[in-house]
């Protein structure tokens, strides 16, 4: 007679749920019957890469945190994402294929240029040194970022000897509120003053240079895929209720789709899903959440509770220089543009907003800056988190175009002007898959609840009697070091197989 396989179900093809499933079917030989499943109808998650106006773009994941090291790294390395010849595929050039620039224009509103070593360079190092220090455990106390961060602004300012006044000092805080916003789309924080100090200092990235992929992000997934068995992952299977209070576990599925059992089950859906199927009960579950059957134990619930999870959005923008043959006001209306000729090249240009013109919408403040996917691109990004983010999503494309005139207007006022001629931008806010885009450490939680996030079902000491190991968790908010970023979902899902492997060697 032939023992039966134990069955496992990982719910997901994100990169932790294929990293799961590869480690199965790897190191697991041909011990398991694994089978993925996803709701979508592709795999690879927060992790999608595009194609605009001729470029290369990332509409999710776009970096790799450090190459020493880094197992996405040594992925887009096997899989050839990395060659040089990579960049050439389709004749795309790809974001950030130049790295940034040493120097960048930085305006204040209203289009005065800000003096670089004097003012910008100064409030950049003392912003870049405090975040260094949060995370080496050396600023001491703890709180939220954003007030950190005011208080070394408040004694720079204080300690300065001369070349001070309103108006610098007005421009400083306007700088550091522009580097305010970029925590804010470094850690998907709408708010820094609800972004813990004390668990900055257990955040890690692996050493090294941080990367864009030359052949897209998405050639990681495809290799992970590429190493299963044929059929492993099902799509369009949308996870609707998880009975695990008995053996076998099962699975139920939205739009009338067979359920399936399993003996073990990774499941690998956001934090931000995790969120929205609290308090939802068998019967009960909204379109993105998952009822829990029996529901989740308190230790789970009080983790996904306190854990901040936020958006992130990305907008790509075509650009064209233009030359105004009458005056045009700064809404973009009011004159007839024509083509500059040549075209200059669209600056690196950081923005120090300090609320001068009314017709900059209230959400384009929430960027620190529009700048070319790489050198002499005709496509420029702005990065977007919180509030700003989510609204972006809901804005015509006509709105949003208007609000990124008036903005380079302000800022980039002599001639010749720029013109946004077609936009596309990511909307992980209301994807019901996902409902953000990544974790963080909120204030009142810890690096613990991103331990018990990895904590499987049953647990402790009640579970002592009953079939190990129902439910595992894995995903980027599960790892506790490297939480908010590819690798900690890639390691978190390895990890997890490692767990059912060193449960059936034991």
């Amino acid at each position: 007679m032939v023992a039966k396989k134990p069955r496992v179900v990982v719910v997901g093809a994100g990169i932790s749920g294929l990293a799961a499933a590869v480690r199965l079917c790897g190191a697991g030989g041909d011990r398991f019957e694994v089978a993925v499943v996803e709701a979508g109808d592709r795999v690879g998650g927060r992790i999608l890469t595009s194609e605009f106006a001729g470029q290369r773009v990332e509409m999710g994941a776009t970096w790799v945190q450090g190459i020493v090291g880094s197992p996405v790294y040594a992925l887009a390395r096997d899989a050839g994402a990395l060659a040089a010849a990579a960049a050439e595929e389709g004749g795309l050039p790809y974001e950030r294929m130049d790295g940034f620039p040493d120097r960048v224009l930085t305006v204040a509103e209203g289009g005065d240029v800000v003096d670089a070593d004097r003012v910008a360079a100064p409030i950049e190092d003392l912003y870049r040194g405090m975040m260094e220090a949060a995370r080496a455990g050396e600023a001491g106390g703890g709180g939220g970022v954003e007030e950190y961060l005011r208080r070394g602004l408040r004694a720079y300012q204080a300690a300065r000897s001369a070349g001070g006044g309103k108006g610098v000092e007005e421009v400083e805080e306007a700088l550091l509120a522009m580097h305010i916003n970029r925590e804010r789309t470094d850690t998907s924080a709408d708010d820094l003053g609800d972004l813990d100090l004390t668990a900055e200092g257990e955040y890690r990235d692996f050493p090294g240079e941080h990367v864009t992929i030359p052949g897209g992000y998405s050639r990681v997934v495809e290799h992970l895929v590429a190493a299963l068995p044929p059929g492993t992952v099902r799509f369009g299977l949308r996870l609707r209720r998880l009975e695990w209070g008995g053996a076998p576990v099962r699975l139920h599925f939205a739009d009338g789709a067979p359920p399936l059992t399993a003996d073990h089950v990774i499941l690998t859906v956001s934090l931000g899903v995790l969120k929205a199927s609290l308090g939802k009960d068998a019967s009960g579950a909204g379109a993105a959440a998952v009822a829990f059957d029996p529901p989740l134990p308190p230790f789970k619930r009080e983790a996904v509770t306190r854990l901040g999870f936020g958006v992130v959005n990305k907008l790509f923008m075509e650009v064209e220089a233009v030359a105004p043959s009458e005056p045009e006001d700064a809404g973009g209306g009011g004159g007839v543009l024509q083509p500059a000729v040549p075209p200059p090249d669209f600056p690196f240009l950081h923005m120090a907003f300090r609320g001068q013109v009314p017709k900059i919408p209230w959400w384009m403040r929430g960027t620190e800056s529009i700048c070319p996917v790489h050198a002499g691109s005709s496509v420029a990004l702005a990065w977007f988190a919180g509030r700003e983010a989510a609204h972006l999503e809901s804005l015509p494309d006509d709105d949003v175009i208007r609000g990124v005139h008036a903005t380079l207007h302000s800022f980039l006022p002599a001639t010749p002007r720029w013109r946004v001629s077609r936009i596309r931008r990511s909307g992980w806010a209301t994807d019901p898959l996902f409902l953000g885009s990544y974790s963080y450490v909120a204030v009142g939680s810890s690096g613990e609840d991103l331990d018990l996030m990895a904590e499987p079902l049953p647990r402790g000491p009640d579970a002592a009697d009953e079939p190990p190991l129902r439910v595992l968790f894995a995903g980027e908010a599960t790892h506790r070091t490297h939480y908010s970023t590819t690798h900690a979902a890639y390691l978190s899902g390895v990890r997890e197989a490692d767990r059912l492997l060193q449960h059936y060697r034991g």
